[in-house]
């Protein structure tokens, strides 16, 4: 999979603005595209189908990306270190595949996720601590046919973290469902992914144009760690 670097925080690379022409990034703009929305109150952390199919290259959906791994976990622990939820989501199927439907038939390559085996589990990497669910989905959205709006609601999110791959499915599929439901949408360019460069840049730029804002890691960080220390401030 395409990934970045975690240890490069030279916007140059990472902004995807960076790979279409001033042209577009000012076309877009004039148009009334692109807006920041920023954080909210109450931020949440999302990551999304990090398991070891997709972050293994002997599976036919995965590739090597360990260094979307590495970012994700440098956010993992300052998210764990000022107490923001997090939540995971995996893709798995029963073995004939009947619950996949027309998404299986579409990316047989999906039939390789079959529920309790060692490829749908999350990458080791980055186990879920204790009380961190896990969502079983079966499509793109981690919204759809699943219980993520409610424990969003129960939690009182109004800000989603969107991590994990792939940039151009399941992640673009977050962020729309996600701003579809009144969240703010937070994409951390280091830790999202996908196969190609392509289709990984041209939908961090289209996310950010419509969906929500792509952010540096440090910037997200920082936005993390500023809203905490306003808390204790406030306190």
């Amino acid at each position: 999979m395409f990934a970045q670097d975690p240890t490069d925080t030279s916007h140059g690379e990472l902004d995807a603005s960076q790979h279409w022409g001033s042209d577009v990034a000012d076309f877009y703009a004039h148009r009334g595209f692109g807006t920041r929305i920023g954080f909210g109150e109450r931020p949440a952390v999302l990551v999304i189908d990090m398991m070891v199919a997709f972050t293994d290259s002997s599976f036919s959906v995965g590739v090597e990306q360990t260094p979307t791994v590495e970012a994700i976990s440098r956010l993992l622990v300052v998210a764990r270190e000022h107490r923001l939820p997090i939540y995971f989501t995996r893709t798995a199927y029963e073995p004939d595949g009947r619950d996949g439907g027309c998404f299986i038939e579409k990316v047989p390559a999906l039939r390789e996720l079959v529920l309790g085996s060692p490829g749908v589990e999350i990458d080791p990497r980055l186990a879920p601590a204790t009380g961190e669910p896990v969502i079983l989905k079966k499509f793109a959205s981690s919204f759809h046919g699943t219980n993520l709006l409610s424990l969003l609601v129960s939690d009182r999110i109004d800000t989603l973290i969107v991590t994990g791959c792939t940039t151009s499915g399941c992640v673009r599929a977050a962020a729309i469902d996600g701003v579809s439901y009144g969240l703010r949408v937070i994409v951390p360019e280091e830790a999202v992914a996908d196969r190609a460069e392509g289709p990984h840049w041209a939908n961090l730029f289209d996310i950010d144009a419509k969906y929500g804002d792509v952010m540096t890691l440090p910037e997200v960080l920082d936005q993390i760690e500023h809203r905490a220390s306003r808390r204790i401030g406030a306190a």
